[in-house]
């Protein structure tokens, strides 16, 4: 079962860790100064359960703020303070009003004490919905909640796996080239010969074009979860043409919840075709849907994204020369069953079969801005335009009074081109075809953008990279192995429904309700750290900056959208720096165009929607996770698994680095949602390092490779920051011991380094995780080395493996880093280099000071940030309107600031610069989670 963890197995992982505490909970020798000097009695402790309901419940709400009008089922994660929930807990749900409610409970993970540190539940629906619950553990013995009500069951038979909610029966093959043989909607046939569809045609430049089509081959069905509340089943394969050729795995997801009439689906497609010669022109699903009733009862919906419905029958009667009638008219425009034939005036009854029946619609959205729908009698005939609209919903229907099936594609707009098709609604048997990339759309085009400009060797790309930040190597542009996830839904309905009724569940498609933990209980339970918290502005300092902090996410939210930051493959991801001189960001330069997780962006929007609970800050961040986790990183070929730094192209810089792939970016869905497709992407990372041993990501600045067979030359930032979060996640997921052994191999060799994380880098054996003894007593120090989730992460390790050495060696890290020449050479023997991101490494200053209990490095902390060295002195919130003609659309852009980051390279006064964002709001969440209320701003 995905997601479970056998306790016994997890509680065997642990005798290496017999006795141990966190380390924040001992007092005094957690951790010393750089001269030796023991720290402080009563070392500061991670965020506890103390204010946690006496009963150690968990108030749970909706995200949208309220109940939702309906759902289809929600599954969530909850966190607990470390030994407060046996590993084996059962739950007990309960709403408002204190009724016990059917819930499905799985752990997600656990402390080092066996203890839950994380719980997954899934909630069928089969209840009324409440305004919100409370979650509460149970004690041993106890009653694991209502057995009541109904449930669902997966079971294998055969060579089918069979999945029955109650009023739905589906059969789903476990090989070959039926994804879906049938669903049965109370017994009677809904939906056949459903499958995945691809298209591949030849270059688009050339003279003539063929085009192959291939349909999806199962090879392997999984049943992950088989109920009560909820099932789930992976289905794994290729798709085939004719001749057996084989393109683009895919791994497909179907959930299921007790009771429901709907089926989730979640498609993931890796692509490995040759993006020179092969040019897919079509991915989708495709199934028949049985139709009985007259023509004049056959009824299509699309639905648009502003809540309008496209809704015609496919033999109208509306409009004729002959009226049938008010009654009958209406009948037929809300989809109830009309009156026999032989009730309908002869006039129009009689004549029925000369009015044409429109057996085909198709709905293309081949842009963010527009869709039309168009419709033809049948193959063969031609297409009448129908409607117009600027953005569908993706979600549309087709049915009878008797019933029928809603369908579709979440974030259809979003991820243009998309396509939904309906063809032979005239015939007994329709099709319905859900293209995640229309054929009516060009083709992907995934070819590099230019072709080198003289780049052969490492000179002429060092050279090159000073002009346009383009980390360029022949070969290393290749989009071998990106992946993207795609979420669609199908909904068996017993009839045909209203337009209202329709509308919400194209709402409900598009944003699933989301159950999650309140912003104090998830600080409260130590959720990813002590470096955030929920607690209000204590001061008139600390309000500003929470307005700055709001203003910067919506700047971003609302540049996605004036910038049409959208498209099956960029959507999710923002840009990295802006052109002020041509009043766009930069999407042609380089480096400088998508941003591909730089700086953490991810992980500033993550810790920012843990604060505030917003559910537009988790929409976008949600899409931002999906994207940077499939798009950004390579899962099959010789760079997978590792990411690709910012470029034009998202997979175009030949930096293939796990600071981009990095666990610490995904550990956020994973865990608030209980994603199996984002499970799946953490465990990938575990032996992520493998692939360092042949690309080095520092090999274009003097990175050299690891001497010994079986060993890496790492960096103790960017690389063992991404391999700890990766080893962590693993860890506390199934309690193997070996992931525990490494990791705390590694963080004692850093430790036992000559200058500790100021050693920079070393070689690790990749089996044991120990790195060894660098033979240089040189200082390294990079800007990048805790700017990707380093110092988040290494917060987190503390809580759970604890290593006075390696937290003496983090802390002096994190206490020299921004410290003056003095202290650094009393400390290193040298002072350090001139860095960069003075302000972003605040954040660090202020760690050392929460765990030293150091009020002297937590106002240092304070005024290193408010200094805004390498990153933002002066924020602010001014826009300017720039009109046309100096531009083709009129764009509201930011005020050109000065002080912003330097690191890459630009000088003088510019406009915002999205790693200098995402390092200011990284620190002034964390300052105010670990330094205490901010000092009066400083004049301007």
């Amino acid at each position: 079962m995905s997601g479970t963890v056998d306790r016994r197995g997890f509680l065997r992982g642990l005798g290496l860790l017999a006795g141990a505490v966190p380390l924040l909970a001992r007092a005094g020798g957690a951790a010393g100064h750089a001269n030796g000097e023991a720290a402080p009695a009563g070392v500061a402790a991670p965020p506890a359960g103390a204010a946690l309901p006496a009963d150690g419940s968990a108030p749970l709400r909706w995200l949208p703020g309220h109940a939702p009008a309906a759902f289809a089922g929600v599954t969530w994660g909850t966190p607990w303070p470390q030994g407060r929930v046996p590993g084996d807990a059962g739950f007990a749900l309960r709403d408002a009003d204190g009724r016990a409610l059917p819930v499905q409970s799985w752990p997600l993970a656990r402390w080092p004490d066996g203890s839950l540190k994380w719980s997954a539940h899934a909630l069928a629906p089969t209840v009324p919905v409440a305004a919100g619950y409370t979650l509460s553990p149970l004690p041993a013995g106890a009653p694991r909640g209502p057995a009541r009500g109904p449930r669902v069951q997966a079971s294998t038979q055969g060579d089918e796996v069979i999945v029955d909610t109650g009023p739905l029966r589906v059969a789903v093959p476990r090989q070959g080239p039926q994804l879906l043989r049938e669903v049965r909607r109370r017994g009677a046939p809904a939906l056949g010969e459903g499958h995945l569809r691809l298209q591949i045609q030849g270059d688009p430049d050339a003279a003539t074009l063929q085009r192959r089509d291939y349909r999806g081959h199962t090879e392997q069905v999984t049943v992950e979860q088989a109920g009560p509340q909820r099932a789930v089943l992976a289905i794994r394969g290729r798709h085939r043409a004719d001749d057996g050729q084989a393109r683009l795995p895919f791994v497909l997801r179907l959930y299921f919840y007790a009771g429901s009439t709907a089926v989730r689906i979640v498609h993931t497609l890796v692509y490995d075709a040759d993006e020179h010669r092969e040019f897919v022109c079509g991915v989708g699903l495709r199934f028949s849907t049985p139709l009985a009733a007259p023509l004049h009862d056959r009824h299509v919906r699309f639905v648009g994204a502003d809540g309008g419905v496209f809704a015609e029958a496919v033999r109208g009667l509306s409009g004729l020369r002959r009226d049938p009638g008010t009654a009958i008219v209406q009948a037929q425009r809300e989809g109830r069953a009309t009156p026999p034939l032989e009730r309908f005036p002869p006039l129009v009854g009689q004549r029925l079969a000369y009015v044409p029946a429109f057996g085909s619609y198709r709905l293309l959205q081949a842009h963010p801005d527009g869709f039309a729908v168009d419709k033809r009698t049948a193959a063969g005939q031609g297409w009448l335009h129908a409607a117009s609209g600027t953005r569908a919903s993706g979600t549309g229907y087709l049915g009878t009074p008797q019933g029928g099936v809603a369908f579709g594609i979440r974030n259809f707009w979003q991820s243009y081109p998309g396509q939904l098709d309906i063809e032979d609604a005239h015939t007994a048997q329709a099709q319905v075809t859900l293209w995640l990339w229309a054929p009516q759309a060009p083709p992907m085009d995934l070819r590099f953008y230019h072709d080198g400009a003289g780049q052969d060797d490492f000179a002429h790309q060092r050279e090159a990279l000073e002009i346009t930040y383009e980390d360029y190597e022949p070969g290393f542009g290749s989009p071998l192995g990106v992946a993207r996830t795609s979420e669609l839904q199908l909904e068996f309905l017993d009839a045909t429904p209203g337009n209202a009724e329709l509308v919400r569940i194209a709402e409900r498609i598009a944003e699933p309700p989301q159950l999650v933990a309140t912003p104090a209980h998830l600080h409260a339970a130590g959720a990813f750290g002590p470096q955030w918290s929920p607690a209000p502005a204590a001061n008139a300092a600390a309000q500003a900056l929470e307005t700055q902090l709001a203003w910067y996410f919506h700047f971003y939210r609302q540049e996605v959208e004036q910038r049409r930051w959208y498209g099956f493959w960029d959507y999710g991801d923002v840009m990295h720096s802006y052109d002020g001189d041509r009043h766009v960001w930069r999407y042609d330069v380089g480096g400088y165009a998508w941003d591909n997780s730089e700086l953490s962006t991810d992980l500033w929007l993550w810790y920012y929607f843990l604060r505030s609970g917003r559910q537009d800050v988790f929409r976008m961040v949600e899409a931002m996770t999906r994207h940077t986790g499939e798009v950004d990183v390579h899962h099959l070929g010789r760079f997978a698994p590792l990411g690709s730094r910012q470029n034009v192209r998202h997979w175009g810089d030949s930096a293939k680095q796990l600071r981009i792939s990095t666990a610490a970016n995904r550990r956020f869905l994973y865990y608030l949602t209980a994603d199996e497709r984002t499970g799946e992407l953490l465990r990938e990372q575990v032996e992520a390092l493998r692939t360092l041993q042949r690309v080095l990501p520092g090999r274009k600045i003097g990175q050299q490779p690891a001497a010994a067979p079986g060993s890496a030359s790492l960096y103790f930032g960017t690389d063992w920051g991404a391999i700890a979060a990766a080893w962590l996640t693993e860890w506390e997921r199934t309690g193997d011991p070996a992931l525990a052994q490494r990791l705390r191999a590694s963080m004692g060799s850093i430790a036992a380094q000559p200058h500790g994380f100021f050693t920079g880098v070393a070689d690790m054996d990749l089996d044991s995780g120990r790195f060894a003894r660098s033979p240089s007593d040189a200082l390294y120090v990079s800007h990048l080395s805790a700017a990707f989730g380093l110092a988040e992460i290494c917060a987190e390790l503390l809580q759970c493996l604890p290593e006075p050495a390696f937290e003496r060696a983090w802390l002096d890290y994190c206490r020299l880093y921004n410290a003056g020449a003095d202290a650094q050479r009393q400390a290193l023997g040298q002072a350090l280099p001139r860095l960069n991101l003075a302000q972003g490494h605040a954040r660090l200053t202020a760690y050392a000071g929460y765990r030293l209990h150091d009020e002297a490095l937590r106002q240092r902390a304070w005024r290193e940030f408010q200094a805004g060295a390498g990153g933002i002195a002066r924020p602010s919130q001014r826009l300017r309107r720039i009109v046309p003609p100096a531009v083709l659309v009129a764009v509201d852009e930011a005020e050109p600031v000065s002080g912003i980051d330097r690191a890459s390279g630009s000088t003088g006064a510019d406009n915002l610069s999205t790693n200098a964002v995402a390092q200011w709001s990284l620190s002034a969440m964390a300052l105010l989670a670990l330094a205490g209320p901010p000092p009066d701003a400083p004049a301007q």
